[in-house]
């Protein structure tokens, strides 16, 4: 699940690893998930250590009673001194030498992929992380280029089932044969 909307992505503002707050839009959103997935089975809920992420994940989980485990794996991608800036000012720009590469990206996808594969097998996971985090653990998933894999709107959920483990780039390259799907 991607995080509710906040006062930053209503602004357009890059946020990268920056806290984040939840304006009312994302707290609304986060309350509709919430009502939806009250009556659902949930073994446990995972969120970014981003306070965006862990007040989504406090109000979906809610209903379930449960204690939310973070991590820094599903971190946004630190977008260096691109940072706190209007998005639309960017377009064009070179990149900073401090954005965070494409390559570590998707190492920490792979490597979130493992920790939830490891520490929760056969177990139901909800997971709130950010846009840019989720679009690379999908693609480590469907094993496909970022590109590939289709936006993601505040508060949208979407179901990967863990099979394997994604740890080795080996294994992840014959694993999974699937064409994407959202």
């Amino acid at each position: 699940m991607r995080h509710g909307e906040t006062i930053d992505n209503a602004r357009q503002i890059m946020q990268g690893q920056v806290q984040g707050e939840l304006n009312e839009e994302g707290r609304k959103q986060a309350i509709k998930v919430r009502d939806e997935l009250a009556g659902k089975h949930f073994d446990a809920f995972v969120a970014s250590d981003l306070k965006r992420s862990m007040d989504t994940a406090s109000i979906v989980a809610e209903p379930h009673g449960a204690t939310i485990v973070t991590t820094p794996l599903l971190r946004e991608r630190d977008w260096g001194d691109f940072t706190g800036r209007y998005i639309p000012d960017l377009k064009g720009l070179p990149w900073p030498d401090n954005v965070e590469k494409l390559e570590h990206l998707l190492d920490r996808a792979r490597q979130f992929l493992h920790y939830i594969y490891m520490k929760y097998p056969n177990q139901k996971v909800l997971a709130v992380g950010h846009g840019i985090i989720n679009k690379a653990i999908q693609a480590v998933y469907y094993n496909c280029q970022m590109p590939e894999v289709t936006r993601m709107t505040n508060a949208e959920i979407r179901l990967l089932q863990l099979e394997h483990d994604f740890q080795g780039k080996e294994q992840q390259e014959t694993t999974n044969n699937k064409k994407f799907r959202t």
